[in-house]
């Protein structure tokens, strides 16, 4: 359809863009929508599964979105900072229940991840189960791909202009996270994301970095930050014979539980042609096994409550 203009963020150059151009105004304005989105996204699949007052986070959620996105064409960063302070303020003061549930990440290619579309509302399923949907930022593959041309330059064919640029780029967008990441640090129910040279790190001890084709290493990456952090459940979503994700995400299983044996991950195909019904069964395969491990933690938590009760008591009576 040759007659039909293709509007495509490429730095590169891959597409014209007639009609169209990319300002470094818009860039700004795009950075701090993303930032926006992963946001509310951490907050709302944190805080949904424990609402006290059912429907709440949504209507939080909502009354949020409404307000940001006439305003965004003309934030300052004094008021882009204010918004992130009052959103994660907003939500930590939500009234919660006091109750465990199993974390559940949700990683995979970068479309079927995030769009409910293509993923089935898995979200939506987790919750209904009975589990906490953990998915990592968006913004972050944009940092994946940045950090690629640090490492071309040290271990490949890489330029320092590409070097100096990623590594300018990756200052830029931590700057515009920096707010974000420190109220997150200080809040009572949430954690701030990694950085993208600690995922590396991190992903570098399982796998090459050398990996850049598709999610790469980051997708690696993404299942180890889930699985420090306490989201052992893992459902890695792949698009059907996507090479890239089948190395590096099913592929990279069994070297992750030898590493972490307590991780349960569960690779799924999401694809036109795939069954609805399989995909939901193997999550909850995947969702009986972490209940399980879930109650078998709490009694032996409650055990070792316990022991601590009863030595406080025999230590009190001896010396009575």
């Amino acid at each position: 359809m040759e007659q039909i203009p293709v509007v495509s963020l490429n730095p590169t150059g891959i597409e014209e863009n007639p009609g169209f151009k990319l300002t470094l105004r818009m860039v700004k304005r795009c950075v701090m929508a993303m930032v926006y989105g992963d946001l509310l996204m951490r907050l709302t699949n944190a805080t949904r599964p424990y609402e006290k007052n059912e429907g709440e986070t949504n209507k939080r959620l909502g009354k949020w979105l409404e307000y940001l996105k006439p305003s965004l064409a003309k934030m300052s960063i004094r008021e882009y900072h204010r918004n992130i302070r009052n959103i994660i303020k907003d939500f930590d003061n939500m009234e919660i229940l006091d109750i465990k549930k199993p974390k559940v990440g949700v990683v995979g290619e970068i479309l079927v991840k995030f769009h409910p579309f293509a993923n089935n509302y898995i979200v939506d399923i987790l919750e209904k189960e009975g589990a906490e949907a953990v998915l990592p930022d968006l913004i972050d593959f944009f940092l994946y791909c940045a950090h690629n041309g640090v490492y071309s330059r040290e271990k490949l064919a890489g330029t320092l202009k590409t070097e100096l640029l990623s590594r300018y780029f990756i200052w830029r967008i931590e700057h515009f996270r920096r707010v974000m990441k420190k109220e997150l640090k200080e809040s009572k129910h949430f954690h701030p994301p990694k950085s993208i040279f600690e995922l590396a790190n991190m992903a570098e001890k399982i796998m090459h970095l050398g990996h850049q084709t598709g999610e790469g290493w980051f997708l690696t990456a993404e299942m180890l930050e889930l699985i420090e952090s306490g989201a052992c459940n893992i459902a890695c979503l792949q698009p059907f014979a996507c090479l890239p994700n089948h190395i590096t995400g099913k592929g990279m299983v069994r070297e992750l539980k030898r590493h972490y044996p307590h991780a349960n991950i569960v690779p799924i195909d999401y694809d036109p042609g795939a069954s609805e019904v399989n995909q939901v069964n193997r999550i909850k395969l995947m969702l009986s096994v972490a209940f399980k491990k879930l109650e078998q933690s709490e009694v032996i938590q409650e055990g070792s409550n316990r022991t601590k009760e009863e030595f406080s008591v025999s230590k009190q009576i001896t010396a009575k």
